[in-house]
């Protein structure tokens, strides 16, 4: 893609990320939330993982 075109979606990613925001706070905060569990749980998942391959 060309940089200009990147540069539009890249903006038009964080207008609709702050619409979203501003719109309806609760709704973003639990997506936050979910990504969040999301993350962690894998990290912890890869964590022990790892842990019962020394074990």
């Amino acid at each position: 893609m060309p940089p200009t075109v990147k540069k539009v979606l890249h903006w038009l990613v964080w207008g609709f990320l702050i619409y979203a925001v501003i719109t309806n706070p609760d709704r973003a905060a639990d997506i936050v939330r979910a990504v969040w569990d999301i993350l962690s749980q894998g990290v912890l998942n890869i964590g022990r993982f790892f842990n019962q391959l020394i074990s």
